[in-house]
């Protein structure tokens, strides 16, 4: 379950990001302009992801029918996680005459994916690195909440616990933003941007606030007291996603 859960994370939380990257960096934006490619990843009886690109931007789709230009196939989810450690490589099923694109221009693609979300250490970051890089990773960390809910022992404790409701998540004063839906029965679906009616708010001050407990180093009652971070409407919503969200690091490194 471990490796199942980790490979849906990679695929549905990590490389999701791939639908963002290019509408917060202008490097990739400019990477992707001429594309007209699709590309589909499966793993055998699990699930799938489909990253479509057309006029300069990219579309992601999840456990979608269509077969893309170019399709890629994983035995099993150890075999997906190991390519994401490039400990291996996925078997190509079709779009034989596209796996040049794949080792070149959508390599650069994913390399700077990679540099965002691991910045190297002798890096240092500006203002706009430091804001691309909180937002990919607060939508990694809202589109693993639903995977999370299916497979994570702890998450699964706490599903029944959470009632229907939207939670946003704000970082202040101009984003980047998130927000999470739960149905009531144990099921969640995330969302960049801002919800319409929230049903309960998690605000961070600044950036700088929102960085500390992305990478996990926020003292969050202190936090909270000092009004940095700050918390209204359904407070248990916002409790039990706190819990869910604190299980990423044991799957994502």
């Amino acid at each position: 379950m471990i490796d199942q859960l980790k490979a849906r994370l990679n695929l549905k939380a990590v490389l999701r990001n791939v639908e963002l990257l290019p509408e917060i960096d202008d490097l990739s934006r400019e990477l992707i302009k001429d594309w007209e490619i699709s590309i589909r990843l499966s793993i055998w009886r699990d699930t799938n992801i489909l990253l479509n690109f057309h006029n300069g931007r990219c579309t992601f789709l999840a456990d979608t029918i269509e077969k893309g230009t170019v399709s890629l196939f994983f035995c099993s989810a150890a075999h997906l996680n190991n390519m994401m450690e490039n400990n291996a490589s996925p078997l190509p099923l079709s779009g034989f005459t596209r796996l040049g694109f794949l080792k070149t221009e959508f390599s650069k693609l994913t390399s700077r994916l990679e540099y965002f979300l691991k910045p190297p250490s002798d890096v240092v970051q500006d203002d706009r690195h430091k804001m691309i890089n909180l937002s990919l990773a607060l939508s990694t960390a809202v589109f693993a909440i639903p995977e999370l809910l299916q497979l994570d022992p702890v998450s699964r404790r706490i599903a029944p616990q959470l009632s229907a409701g939207t939670l946003q998540l704000s970082v202040l004063p101009e984003g980047p933003y998130a927000h999470v839906i739960y149905d009531g029965k144990g099921g969640a679906k995330a969302f960049t941007g801002k919800a319409a009616h929230p049903d309960a708010l998690l605000s961070f001050r600044n950036p700088e606030i929102a960085q500390l407990l992305v990478d996990g180093t926020l003292d969050s009652f202190g936090a909270v007291a000092k009004g940095d971070i700050q918390l209204r409407g359904k407070i248990p919503l916002i409790d039990h996603t706190n819990v869910i969200l604190d299980q990423i690091p044991k799957y994502l490194q």
